[in-house]
């Protein structure tokens, strides 16, 4: 199998052009693509295929246990920049089609901007014990699910930890969540760091995760957009959008999303 090793804010991918060769990929085949000891290693893996519907591809993408997932925010990004690329430079416009719905992505020079499907299950203010201390944890699907908790220090979270138990809280049974710790730093920038299902670990970045926790940051606080976020891995991140007091649409992450390295692999 050919492959392109993404890297969009952190987050790693490694991405196949299937089209032709409509390979099934089992999940035991893509936990050892993404194994980081055996395999090439990543948090996730997409695979490039014909359209089914209305867009211009389709991007089925995997956690880096096997299983499908919806789509991710920041695979989205790479797997826009990886088809232009492909494609030499053919369109910088496209329409994605995902598990989660139609994903709007735009090569801006150096960056990719993605418009995301409208978020929904918007929940504020529940409440559930973690290691003996009552957390307020809001809720929201942006294509995935998420669940972001306000904190004064970040860097004090034992993440791991308290993103497990979060994750298979039964609140967010049978499927679980993704979780973020956000820091505010200032009135529109954000500082996050995420525990990704799947991974069962944190990563470096998260899109979907970026754009619930700037929308939270909306409801709780009633800022205005654009929004920049900061993800452990560096990077700074803008999330914008439109609400009309009911529901939010026009969703945007802006980023970068940059080719590593291609190579090939058995599988």
């Amino acid at each position: 199998m050919k492959f392109t090793k993404m890297n969009g804010a952190g987050n790693d991918f490694v991405i196949t052009d299937n089209r032709q060769s409509r390979t099934q990929f089992t999940s035991d085949d893509i936990a050892f693509i993404c194994d980081r000891n055996r395999g090439i290693g990543a948090d996730g893996f997409m695979s490039v295929e014909p359209p089914e519907n209305e867009g211009d591809y389709r991007m089925r993408y995997y956690n880096a246990d096997g299983n499908e997932a919806e789509m991710c925010g920041n695979g989205a990004r790479c797997f826009a920049r990886f088809v232009f690329n492909c494609d030499n430079e053919f369109k910088d416009s496209m329409k994605i089609e995902t598990i989660a719905g139609i994903i709007r992505a735009n090569i801006i020079s150096d960056l990719v901007q993605i418009q995301l499907s409208k978020p929904f299950d918007l929940k504020l203010n529940d409440s559930i014990t973690v290691n003996d201390s009552s957390e307020k944890i809001h809720s929201l699907n942006t294509g995935v699910p998420h669940a972001v908790v306000f904190s004064d220090n970040i860097n004090g979270i034992n993440l791991k930890e308290n993103g497990s138990l979060i994750r298979n809280h039964s609140l967010y049974s049978p499927n679980g969540t993704n979780v973020n710790y956000v820091q505010i730093d200032e009135e529109k920038i954000l500082s996050i760091r995420t525990y990704e299902r799947g991974v069962e670990d944190e990563t470096l970045a998260c899109g979907t995760g970026m754009v619930a926790s700037a929308l939270i940051h909306h409801q709780v606080n009633k800022i205005t957009p654009p929004v920049q976020v900061k993800v452990k891995g560096g990077d700074t991140l803008e999330v914008s959008w439109d609400y009309d007091g009911n529901e939010y649409f026009n969703v945007t992450l802006t980023g970068p999303a940059l080719s590593v390295f291609k190579g090939e692999i058995n599988v």
